[in-house]
């Protein structure tokens, strides 16, 4: 009698269990979360642009992880060999904000503002002009006493500064220094960006660089977007020499080789101090682009430069025809699977649909579960695992029944049967189920992409196999073995199931 309690305890936890974690997800709106392939998204691979170590590498991935999970959930990114980097980003719609925001090198460097400089301009048969920049002429310098005040002002905070400094001419034969020579202790020839400032500067060395960022946020100023940045302390000491520097005079803000603002410098204290460690970066941004540099510069400069290699947009709606086509098969594949089972097996049959419909609801509330938690996502290969690991539970089922039938033949009767035929039978189960879950995992370890995804759902599945087989399969079964009317149903009984004769049969 305790062990038939016990029995009952046993298997109506794991109904109880399986039917209030379905419900606690359902009731909360939780779903699992679809992968590229199924809710469509943005996936590339990109490849660094110079050789890099192994600990770089790391890096890289880390940064843009950080990027783009700041931005979006379920998002993925993994190493490729010794230089690509694979982003996948499923249900993203704005691709050329994330595309801008992924890879761009985000280095930044605060550059006192020498002179202006107008457009390139080289005569016809001619080159343009290379070697070191030449020196701005006196009267186009952006210095506090040129940019003194004038019958012709504007104002700012009080103070008035001259606004109609001309561009220097001798500039215009010099093309702009590329980002990729962006080099801070070299003055350079930068464009202005097209979505801050417009023309050319000439810019000095920068005494403070994107080190000195500690986090940035965009935020509406003024009714204008603005990205407000905090300093680390030793960044503010840099930036109060450099404001000092260039008191009623103009610091350049490059970003990636091009000028995103020229702001003159104005602070409202003499000690230089007032910004208190924080910096404002106005330039007529758009949202999108406020909060795409504020991005940038929390999560830091990459150490390389990386090249785009590929770049794929999945459309939900063929995600959507992907995920229905997996779904469909698998459904037609596992209803002929369990009619088959009840005529094989009769009432033991029925075992085996009440076993996948607890294991489904374990599965549902699981995956719904990480995919909150942990924004795991089930791609079209994760549900591929999952039909595979239909087939692997349902083989435990075969096992236990194929092991009654070995003890029925010897004679034994279905109450015997039942307790003798499992302790044999798990062992079988066991031994197959972590051959399956260590194939898994080395999948999972040793793959990448969309193979892992394969590897964790059929992992995860392969352990609720054990955990359904021991504390469902086996005390159902048992239960059914002890019960005459069970056993001798006509046409349905686990006897008939089995293949017994009378006598055989308690």
């Amino acid at each position: 009698m305790k062990n038939k309690r016990s029995l009952w305890i046993s298997l109506l936890s794991v109904i109880a269990v399986a039917v209030i974690a379905l419900s606690v997800t359902l009731a909360a709106g939780w779903s699992p979360k679809l992968g590229l392939d199924l809710d469509g998204g943005l996936a590339v691979v990109y490849q660094t642009h110079t050789p890099v170590n192994s600990a770089q590498l790391d890096t890289i991935v880390t940064i843009i992880n950080n990027r783009v999970n700041a931005g979006t959930s379920g998002a993925t990114v993994a190493s490729q060999g010794k230089n690509q980097i694979s982003v996948s980003i499923p249900g993203e719609k704005n691709s050329q904000q994330i595309l801008a925001t992924l890879g761009n090198t985000a280095q930044l460097f605060f550059r006192p503002a020498l002179c202006y400089a107008p457009s390139l301009t080289v005569a016809k048969g001619k080159v343009p002009s290379t070697g070191p920049l030449p020196t701005c002429a006196a009267a186009t310098q952006l210095s506090a006493a040129n940019l003194a005040v004038t019958p012709n002002s504007s104002n700012i905070n009080g103070y008035t500064f001259n606004s109609n400094i001309s561009e220097d001419p001798q500039f215009a034969t010099y093309p702009s220094t590329s980002p990729d020579n962006d080099n801070k202790n070299a003055t350079v020839l930068l464009p202005g960006s097209s979505s801050g400032q417009s023309g050319r500067y000439v810019l000095g060395p920068a005494t403070v660089t994107g080190t000195a960022v500690r986090s940035a946020t965009a935020q509406l100023v003024s009714g204008q977007w603005a990205v407000s940045i905090v300093l680390t302390s030793q960044g503010a000491k840099q930036w109060d020499a450099l404001a000092q520097e260039q008191f009623h005079a103009i610091i350049g803000i490059d970003l990636d080789g091009q000028v995103v603002s020229a702001p003159i410098t104005q602070p409202t204290q003499s000690s230089f101090s007032s910004f208190n460690g924080q910096v404002q970066i106005s330039g007529s941004f758009t949202e999108d682009q406020a909060k795409t540099l504020a991005t940038e510069l929390t999560y830091g400069a990459l150490p390389v430069k990386l090249d785009r290699l590929t770049v794929q947009t999945v459309s939900p709606t063929l995600g959507k025809a992907s995920l229905q086509a997996g779904l469909l098969s698998g459904l037609a594949g596992l209803i002929l699977v369990l009619l088959y089972m009840i005529f094989y097996y009769r009432l033991l049959g029925i075992v085996v649909v009440a076993g996948l419909g607890v294991t489904g609801a374990l599965l549902w509330a699981i995956i719904a579960a990480m995919g909150q938690s942990l924004n795991t996502t089930i791609d079209l290969a994760g549900i591929i695992g999952l039909i595979v690991s239909v087939g692997i539970t349902v083989d435990s089922y075969v096992v236990y029944f194929e092991r009654l039938k070995d003890e029925a033949r010897a004679g034994r009767t279905v109450r015997t049967s039942v307790d003798r035929g499992f302790a044999s039978a798990f062992r079988t189960v066991l031994a197959a189920d972590a051959v399956s879950l260590l194939g898994a995992a080395v999948l999972y370890f040793i793959s990448i992409g969309p193979v892992r995804g394969f590897a964790l759902f059929l992992g995860l599945s392969t352990i609720l196999d054990v955990v359904v087989t021991y504390f469902f399969t086996r005390p159902f079964v048992i239960l059914l073995g002890r019960s005459r009317s069970a056993t001798e149903a006509k046409g349905m009984g686990v006897a008939s199931g089995l293949g017994m004769t009378a006598e055989a049969r308690p």
